[in-house]
């Protein structure tokens, strides 16, 4: 006798699921900072057309700036309460809107409100795509998942030259702004088909639902206090890690909000200058996957984790100097509320020194192609300081010994 054994239907699964999302997050990032980068991009032909100053620019800069800064507080609770697949779906077509909009800016003010909106709609990618990242990754992952996705900003701002600079030589600025915002909405296709939380997640195989569960659970069982951010300050290492972001980021949004205009200050033309643009942004790329790495490769070389991430500390601030050669060419439960502080301190700093650039370049135009000249010396040195502040503020203290700070 034969027996036939029913049809069994197999769930289709995709192997490493969350990697795939981490690459749709990384390809969000790229297309944010290309809409971003159009304006600093487009700013030496802007500013001859509409007669700007470098301080008209600084303002509309800040604009951006303001809003991005305020932003990130207000939507890193909105993701919370929306959840992360409709949050990140409203603020990619929030900015995408904005960008095709912008073309619609007949001057300083108008480009200043539509900067600002745009400041406001891009600022929700980096907690919405956090928020991902901790929904779908175990907490041994997260930080080369992070550094996947945020590697997108550096791999943007490097695009962002050959695509916007391509059309503006060929159709003009207007279309150099709309075009590389209908990229968020072909983004979004790709999006709303691939994401769902893991829990409901249809191609999401048995064993990677149970790591990520089983995380989740840990994180659960050994969770640590929760402490308020007058106690948070009380600690070095919290100002280190605010010392840490407030001494580097006015340095990088320096680069993308002000290279172009410093290489035409220089004598480069960008229509034949584009490797040159991009230079710095494959470089921090490059860097962000050196660092994770090497920090790794001395902690299974006998180095303690703290004197690991030091060297790396060490070796990025000496290597922010090099920008100052440049002027010779040419003619725990508390890393949120920590987070928020640092990113908070970093964005008030770089509204100041956008301000500063603006003036100070301003007043030095009758020195031609060294008009940055001092700006790039003290944007090579501030990281440098950083790094000293950091290495002393970020220690082993009582606060490590009661539990309060991760050990170092």
């Amino acid at each position: 006798m034969t027996f036939t054994s029913p049809s069994v239907s197999v769930r289709r699964t995709v192997r490493g699921l969350r990697w795939w999302i981490a690459a749709v997050l990384f390809a969000s990032t790229i297309i944010n900072y290309v809409d971003r980068q159009t304006l600093s991009l487009l700013a030496p032909y802007l500013k001859v057309q509409y007669r700007w100053s470098n301080a008209d620019y600084a303002n509309i800069v800040i604009a951006f700036r303001v809003a991005y800064s305020i932003g990130q507080t207000v939507f890193g609770r909105l993701m919370d309460r929306i959840g992360t697949r409709r949050g990140l779906t409203l603020t990619v077509m929030w900015y995408s809107l904005i960008s095709i909009l912008t073309p619609l800016a007949r001057g300083f003010y108008s480009f200043g409100l539509f900067r600002f909106l745009l400041g406001a709609g891009e600022s929700a990618n980096w907690p919405a795509a956090s928020k991902a990242v901790s929904e779908w990754f175990p907490k041994q992952e997260r930080g080369l998942a992070t550094a996947f996705f945020d590697s997108g900003s550096s791999v943007g701002a490097a695009i962002a030259p050959f695509v916007v600079l391509s059309i503006y030589f060929r159709w003009g600025w207007r279309p150099a702004v709309a075009i590389p915002g209908m990229l968020g909405f072909l983004w979004l296709i790709l999006w709303r088909r691939i994401y769902q939380p893991p829990e409901h997640h249809a191609l999401i195989s048995d064993a990677e639902r149970n790591l990520i569960a089983a995380d989740k659970r840990d994180a659960i069982s050994v969770g640590a206090p929760t402490l308020s951010w007058r106690d948070l300050l009380k600690f070095p290492q919290t100002w280190g890690a605010i010392v840490s972001r407030a001494f580097t980021d006015p340095v990088w949004f320096f680069v993308t909000d002000w290279f172009p205009i410093y290489l035409v200050a220089k004598g480069i033309d960008l229509r034949s200058g584009f490797v040159v643009v991009w230079v710095p942004f494959i470089a921090a790329d490059l860097g962000n996957f050196f660092g994770g790495w090497t920090s790794g490769w001395l902690i299974k070389r006998g180095w303690s984790l703290g004197a690991a991430r030091k060297a790396i500390a060490i070796f990025g601030g000496t290597g922010m100097m090099l920008l100052i050669p440049t002027i010779l060419t040419y003619e725990s439960s508390s890393v949120g509320s920590v987070s928020g502080m640092s990113g908070t301190a970093a964005g008030i700093v770089t509204i100041i020194a956008v301000k500063l650039i603006g003036h100070y370049s301003d007043l030095r135009q009758g020195t031609a192609t060294h008009v940055f000249d001092p700006i790039m010396i003290v944007a090579g040195l501030i990281p440098f300081c950083g790094m000293i502040l950091v290495l002393l503020l970020v220690r082993n203290t009582k606060a490590t010994r009661q539990g309060l700070v991760r050990e170092i």
